[in-house]
């Protein structure tokens, strides 16, 4: 019997989408949730959403246990699943209002930039605590991490401990799905190698019956009304030749070409969303607030009879059965991707099966792309540093790199924009020299 342990349970409604898929396996129905959550009243909500999960697939609830105690989720687990958000909502919110009183907009903030960055020395050192809990309780299993900033915590666990991580997301997939769409053809059938940086790949092939779909996805965005669904993206496939892995908003902030307060003309002209993951959270929020008590009260959800396709119960299921797959994860860059920086977290295909995971080697990427990753990859590199080392300086360093912040900022700007936000999140970063 495995054991998957859910730290950050209260992301309830991934929460129940991973336990939903892991036991829709016939093979699994046996497996050991463990919940955790720091917030008690959310994980209460996890608990009995899984329980329901559980019975409904499995016939008991008995496997499921919720813990406000992570090392006794960790302990004796196969696989860690990381979803945690460190400092909530009002967090993501000091990241979003505190750059804005120096005219620096956001849309999504979560994988490079001012937010991204925050959010990597917030995040960090809870990351390391699991890591210190699976060596010491669960030292063969598998770290899932599914928590932003993907890329530099990806790259923390790999310096910080050799338990065996791998980063999921699911914008690779998704995006297939919307290229199915663009190019009118089932995205089941489309045929794609992927590789880059987290958020931040390219389709390197993409073909549906042996036939390379490039020239009819150029085509596709002279289409007015296609282009409009994705005109940054589109300006990239124009610009650089393939189309990246995330969506119009999360590209507009990695690159120093859209985001201009001096050219507001560009933001309208590509409709970029500012403040767009702020809407979301109140969006949620506010969706939480009666969904908590529709639970607290016995409500029931619905429990899907098909896979999601997340990874990570796809990961979980060619582990135990030795089934083998490909999925697409984050791991770090030794040998895989020849013109990306040693070390660094580079997303590719990985084949997984009983024997555990092994990435893709890829070689060299287009010299175009590789330049553009090399931009968000040197973010990355400083705000590791910073979380690793304690290093003030690093902070700023990794915000002076910034390709959207350094456009907009100088640098007495950046600096005083970064100790606004340290003070604004006080305990949540722990002490910087």
């Amino acid at each position: 019997m495995a054991k998957v342990a859910l730290i950050g349970a209260g992301s309830v409604v991934f929460t129940q989408n991973l336990v939903t898929d892991i036991l829709l396996f016939p093979e699994l129905r046996d497996t050991e949730i463990a919940l955790m959550d720091i917030d008690a009243e959310r994980l209460k909500v996890a608990e009995h959403i899984v329980r329901q999960v559980a019975r409904e697939k499995t016939g008991s609830d008995t496997q499921v246990k919720a813990t406000l105690d992570r090392a006794e989720a960790i302990r004796g687990a196969d696989y860690v699943v990381n979803t945690v958000q460190v400092g909530g909502f009002e967090a993501t919110l000091t990241d979003f209002n505190v750059p804005k009183k120096y005219g620096l907009q956001q849309t999504i903030a979560d994988t490079i930039g001012i937010g991204g960055i925050m959010r990597c020395l917030r995040t960090m050192p809870v990351l390391a605590g699991i890591l210190r809990d699976m060596e010491e309780l669960a030292p063969s299993g598998w770290l899932l991490n599914y928590t932003n900033p993907m890329a530099m915590l990806v790259w923390g666990a790999s310096r910080l401990s050799g338990v065996k991580s791998v980063g999921l997301c699911h914008s690779i997939p998704n995006t297939a799905w919307q290229l199915g769409g663009y190019l009118g053809v089932p995205w089941e059938e489309l045929r794609y190698r992927a590789a880059g940086i987290n958020h931040f790949a390219f389709f390197l092939e993409l073909r549906h019956n042996g036939q390379d779909m490039y020239p009819r996805l150029r085509e596709a965005m002279e289409n007015p009304d296609i282009r409009a669904k994705d005109p940054v993206r589109f300006e990239g496939l124009r610009r650089f030749g393939y189309f990246v892995s995330e969506s119009s908003e999360h590209f507009s902030e990695y690159l120093p070409y859209f985001i201009k307060r001096d050219f507001p003309e560009l933001i309208e002209r590509y409709g970029i969303p500012l403040d767009e993951y702020i809407r979301r959270c109140e969006s949620y929020n506010a969706w939480w607030d009666s969904f908590h008590r529709e639970m607290a009260s016995g409500g029931r959800v619905d429990v899907a009879d098909a896979l999601s396709g997340e990874f990570g119960p796809l990961i979980v299921h060619s582990m135990e059965t030795n089934t083998p797959r490909v999925v697409y994860g984050n791991v770090a860059n030794h040998g895989l991707i020849d013109n990306l920086p040693p070390g660094c977290a580079v997303e590719l295909p990985c084949a997984v099966d009983g024997l555990g995971l092994t990435p893709t080697a890829i070689g060299t990427l287009p010299p175009q792309l590789a330049a553009l990753m090399r931009t968000n990859v040197n973010v990355q590199e400083l705000a590791v540093e910073a979380a690793l080392s304690g290093k003030r300086d690093c902070v700023y360093q990794a915000v002076f790199l910034d390709p959207h912040a350094s456009s907009e900022l100088s640098l007495d700007q950046m600096v005083a924009m970064v100790d606004d936000l340290l003070a604004e999140h006080g305990q949540l970063v722990p002490p910087l020299a």
